[in-house]
C-alpha cells in the first residue's frame, strides 16, 4: 500500500512541544515507515528538506505550517544553525514539529547536530528512521548491495569529500573491500577526485560502477560503467545531482535485476485533473505502473451552503422506493447528514439503493450497504436502463445530484413512470490556486492528460482560459464515453477511453496504450 493508512490510535498528542526527526525515505512516498506517516498526520508545523516528495508533504495534516530549509550544494541560506534554532523556537511554543528529512536522518543527514541542539536546549524529541538511498536507490535499480557468493560487505561513505585534500577523513584504501560493495553518497561533484582515488589506492580501474539518479522517483536515471569511463558516460546521459555510486561485482547484476525503470509508464508525466481527496487514488495506481503523477485538481467538491432541503428529504428516506447514488461525494454527504442528524445506514428502511459503477458501489459497502442496483455502464444512461429493467413504473425516487450535472437520470426515469425528487446537495467548482499548478505543472511536457469527468475537462479548458494549445501535444486520457464525449466537444483529441468506466481501467487503458505503442516500435 503505498500510503499507508495511520494506526488508531495516533501517537498521543504531547502534553508540550516535542521535535520528532522523520526519516521520509530516499524519494518514493510509499517507502516513509508507518510510525512517520502517524507523526506527519498530527503535525502542527513540518520543517522539510529539498530532497522530500511534494507528495509525501501533501499528506500533512490541513492547516500544519510548511517550512521549506531545503538548499541545492552550495547554497548560503537555511544553515544548520538557522535549522537549529528554527526547531527550537516552535517547540518551545508548544507545537509538535516534524522535522522530515530525506533518506534516514542518521546517515549523512545532519539528524545527530539536530538532536544534540535539542539536548542542549532540555527539549523533547524522538527519531523516526528512514530507508536510506544508500540501499534503496540501488534497489531500484536492480542492484543488491550484497549478493552470495559476490560481495558480503557494505561501506556506506560521504562522496562530498574530496580524496585529495588534506587530512581527508575517509581512507579510500579501505573503501572497497574483496568481495564487497562500496556505495558513495552526495559524490557527483567529486566523482573524478573519487574514481582517481579509488583507482590511485589499488582498485583496478575496470571495477564495475553504477550511478542512480534522482534514485527511487519516476524521473529516476541509472548509467553503469568502470572506474575507468563512467564520468563519460554520466555526462553523456545528462546526470547530476542528487546521486548515489555504487562500486562493486554487485553492478553487473543490473540488467537482470532492473525492475523499476523498465514497467510500461516510467517517466512518463501525467496530469491528474481529479478532486483533491479523490487524486491519491488514481495517482498511486499510475505510480505502481511507472509514472509521474502531476496533481492538479480542476475540481473541488464544495457542499451546499443551505442543508434544510437535503435534511428535509434524509428525514423521511423510509418514504422512498429508490435512492439513487451516481458519485461518492454524494455518498459521502448524504453520510454526513445522516450522522449530523444521530442517524446511520439504517435511517434508509425499505428504500432500494442503485449505484452507478463499481466505486460508488464500494463506498456504500463501506458505509454498511449493499447496493440493490449497480450499473456495469458507469454512466447516467446505465443506471436508468437497469432500473427500468428492473420494473420502476410508480416508485418514488430520491436523486441526490450536483448543481449543474446532466438530466438523463430524471428524465428517464420520470419517462419510465418514475416520480423522481431531485435534490442538490454539493456543487464542483475550481480551485482557487489551481491556474498557478498548472503552469507549473505546463513548464515541462506533459506526455498525458487524465480526465475523470466531463466536469474535470471543462474546468481545465477554462484554466487554459480556452486555449488548448497550452497543454502541448499529450494524449488525452478519458474515463468512458461520456467524458471522452465531453473532451471532444470542447476540442481535445481524445487518445484513450476507458472501458469499464473506472479509475482502474482508465489506468489499464493508459497502460495498454503504451504496451501496444512499444510493441509497434519493435516490429
Amino acid at each position: 500500500m503505498p500510503y499507508p493508512e495511520p494506526r488508531t490510535p495516533y501517537p498521543a498528542r504531547p502534553a508540550r512541544g516535542v521535535v520528532v526527526l522523520v526519516g521520509a525515505g530516499p524519494g518514493d512516498p510509499g517507502l516513509i515507515t508507518v510510525r512517520g506517516m502517524e507523526w506527519l498526520a498530527r503535525a502542527d508545523v513540518v520543517v522539510y528538506d529539498r530532497l522530500v516528495d511534494e507528495r509525501l508533504i501533501a499528506r500533512a495534516r490541513p492547516g500544519a505550517e510548511l517550512i521549506d530549509v531545503g538548499k541545492a550544494p552550495g547554497d548560503k541560506k537555511n544553515r544548520q544553525p538557522d535549522i537549529n534554532e528554527l526547531l527550537i523556537g516552535h517547540v518551545r511554543e508548544g507545537k509538535t514539529v516534524v522535522r522530515l528529512k530525506g533518506g534516514d536522518p542518521f546517515v549523512f543527514g545532519r539528524g545527530g547536530e539536530e538532536v544534540l541542539a535539542l539536548v542542549e536546549a532540555g527539549l523533547p524529541f524522538e527519531v523516526v528512521p528512514g530507508i536510506t538511498s544508500a540501499i534503496a536507490a540501488p534497489a531500484y535499480a536492480g542492484i543488491p548491495v550484497t549478493h552470495r557468493g559476490i560481495s558480503t560487505s557494505v561501506t556506506i561513505v560521504t562522496g562530498s569529500e574530496a580524496p585529495g585534500k588534506d587530512d581527508p577523513s575517509v581512507d579510500w584504501k579501505r573503501v572497497l573491500q574483496p568481495k564487497g560493495t562500496a556505495v558513495i553518497l552526495m559524490g557527483w561533484e567529486n566523482l573524478k577526485q573519487i574514481t582517481t582515488g579509488l583507482i590511485a589506492s589499488g582498485t583496478p580501474p575496470e571495477t564495475p560502477i553504477a550511478l542512480v539518479y534522482w534514485g527511487t522517483e519516476p524521473y529516476q536515471k541509472a548509467v553503469s560503467g568502470t572506474l575507468a569511463d563512467i564520468i563519460e558516460i554520466a555526462t553523456a546521459a545528462g546526470i547530476s545531482n542528487p546521486v548515489v555510486a555504487i562500486v562493486g561485482e554487485v553492478v553487473k547484476l543490473r540488467e537482470r535485476l532492473r525492475w523499476f525503470d523498465n514497467r510500461p509508464l516510467f517517466g512518463k508525466r501525467v496530469l491528474v485533473t481529479r478532486t483533491r481527496s479523490q487524486a491519491s487514488v488514481l495517482s498511486d495506481l499510475l505510480s505502481r505502473e511507472g509514472a509521474q503523477p502531476i496533481e492538479i485538481p480542476t475540481i473541488e467538491i464544495q457542499p451546499v451552503e443551505d442543508f434544510c432541503e437535503v435534511d428535509g428529504e434524509l428525514a423521511g428516506l423510509a418514504g422512498y422506493n429508490w435512492v439513487v447514488f451516481t458519485s461518492v461525494n454524494a455518498i459521502d454527504i448524504v453520510f454526513e447528514r445522516l450522522s449530523a442528524g444521530g442517524r446511520d445506514a439504517r435511517a434508509f428502511g425499505p428504500a432500494k439503493i442503485a449505484a452507478i459503477g463499481s466505486s460508488s458501489a464500494d463506498a456504500l459497502r463501506a458505509k454498511g450497504i449493499v447496493a440493490d442496483a449497480v450499473a456495469d455502464d458507469a454512466a447516467s444512461e446505465g443506471i436508468v436502463g437497469t432500473l427500468v429493467a428492473m420494473g420502476i413504473a410508480g416508485a418514488k425516487i430520491l436523486f441526490p445530484r450536483a448543481e449543474k450535472s446532466r438530466d438523463i437520470i430524471s428524465r428517464g426515469l420520470t419517462s419510465a413512470g418514475a416520480s423522481v425528487k431531485e435534490v442538490v446537495i454539493y456543487r464542483n467548482v475550481r480551485p482557487a490556486d489551481a491556474a498557478e499548478r498548472l503552469n507549473r505543472a505546463m513548464e515541462a511536457p506533459l506526455d498525458v492528460v487524465t480526465f475523470a469527468s466531463s466536469s474535470s475537462v471543462r474546468n481545465l479548458v477554462d484554466l487554459l482560459g480556452g486555449d488548448i494549445t497550452k497543454l502541448g501535444a499529450p494524449l488525452v486520457a478519458c474515463i468512458g464515453p461520456v467524458t471522452a464525449a465531453a473532451a471532444r466537444d470542447l476540442g481535445l483529441r481524445v487518445d484513450i477511453v476507458g472501458k469499464d468506466q473506472t479509475i482502474r481501467g482508465l489506468v489499464d487503458a493508459i497502460r495498454q496504450h503504451f504496451v501496444e505503442a512499444e510493441a509497434a516500435r519493435n516490429g
